[in-house]
């Protein structure tokens, strides 16, 4: 075993163990401390992040970027499939520009590298290294499924990509298993945030309210292989407005269509691929009513285009400026819906479930459905 702190605040190590991390990061803050640096660390929580070697610096430069708003003690395991041993490297990311000194604020980040025979018992590696006062949450961007199963147990909350599923069952299916033993923060669903608020932005002045009980129909346009967020929308739309789902032909062609039931009647839904669509995701939307109200919206450069076309022939059309954050802000607000789960989702998921015919996260905890 070799170990080094040859750089102030910076400690590297080969063939180590979680209790030498645990131990030179103690160390580590004990000597800056010592140095007559008296600082504070702010975390707000633990960051667990899984990756591929080849994926590192993208996900690393991720958290960099994130950590200005959500200061955590990240926790980074790098994957090497034939790496039998342990090495690790912990830093202290000072988050207060200029020279060091009394009040400065700093972070914690630990990377380790580890082979793909680890991630089974993940957790007896990790565990050691949380800070106690603060939640967890987990992240494994791309696969490594045995790597959650193993850290479920200590997560108050997993982040997830539905769309990263190349099957829409096998996406809920992971939901609700990991539902039960912590929460899951979806980012297909965070992705969808500008066409929520922008929707229920639209009926919100008192005069268009009552539109919201006449809508007849929805046609969703999608990035193929979206499924799961046109059903989560959907799900979102059924929760709030209380509809009662029906299952959707999901199976037959580039078209899906089905129905819904609303207070006022039947609801008639279809979901289109859209080949031109160059992202994951939802491409376009239109809402209308028994009354001849169209609202449409469609994903633009510059953000959401929108046109709202009135009973008389009538019509107003806009941009939703900056109505999409990227990839980092998405990411952002996977982070802070982890500390305040967003109450929305798992009534859209339920209803998502029912609009695809699988059991809900209730079903699925009594062991009912399939």
């Amino acid at each position: 075993m070799a170990d080094a702190l040859s750089t102030p605040g910076v400690w590297s190590a080969q063939d180590t163990t979680p209790a030498a991390i645990e131990a030179a990061l103690l160390e580590l803050m004990h000597e800056q401390a010592n140095a007559g640096m008296l600082q504070a660390p702010a975390r707000v929580l633990n960051f667990v992040v899984v990756v591929e070697r080849e994926h590192k610096g993208e996900v690393t430069g991720r958290l960099d970027r994130i950590d200005r708003d959500n200061s955590a003690r990240s926790i980074v395991v790098v994957v090497e499939d034939d790496k039998q041993e342990l090495d690790a490297t912990a830093t202290l990311v000072h988050d207060t520009p200029g020279e060091l000194g009394l009040g400065t604020i700093f972070h914690e980040r630990i990377e380790i590298v580890c082979g793909s025979g680890h991630l089974r018992h993940l957790d007896a590696i990790v565990s050691p290294l949380l800070a106690s006062e603060v939640g967890t949450v987990v992240w494994s961007p791309h696969g490594h499924p045995e790597a959650i199963d193993s850290l479920r147990s200590i997560a108050s909350t997993v982040l997830i990509d539905s769309l990263e599923s190349s099957d829409w069952r096998s996406a809920i299916a992971r939901i609700l298993e990991i539902s039960q033993n912590a929460e899951v923060c979806d980012l297909a669903w965070l992705r969808s945030t500008p066409w929520r608020e922008r929707l229920a932005a639209t009926f919100d002045p008192v005069v268009w309210r009552p539109q919201l009980d006449l809508i007849n129909r929805v046609d969703l346009r999608m990035h193929p292989g979206s499924t799961m967020a046109a059903l989560l929308y959907l799900g979102w739309l059924a929760s709030r407005l209380e509809w009662h789902p029906h299952v959707l032909d999901l199976d037959v062609g580039d078209t899906k269509s089905g129905y819904a039931t609303g207070p006022a009647g039947q609801i008639d839904i279809s979901i289109e691929n859209d080949e031109t669509m160059p992202v994951p995701g939802l491409a376009g939307l239109t809402i209308e009513t028994a009354d001849g109200l169209v609202l449409t919206l469609n994903r633009g450069a510059g953000g959401l285009s929108a046109e709202r076309t009135h009973p008389g022939g009538d019509s107003h059309a806009w941009t939703v400026i900056g109505a999409s954050r990227g990839e980092d802000g998405i990411l952002a607000d996977g982070v802070t819906h982890a500390m305040f789960p967003d109450e929305l989702f798992r009534p859209a998921l339920d209803a998502a479930c029912a609009f695809g015919g699988r059991a809900t996260i209730a079903d699925a905890a009594s062991g009912a459905g399939s």
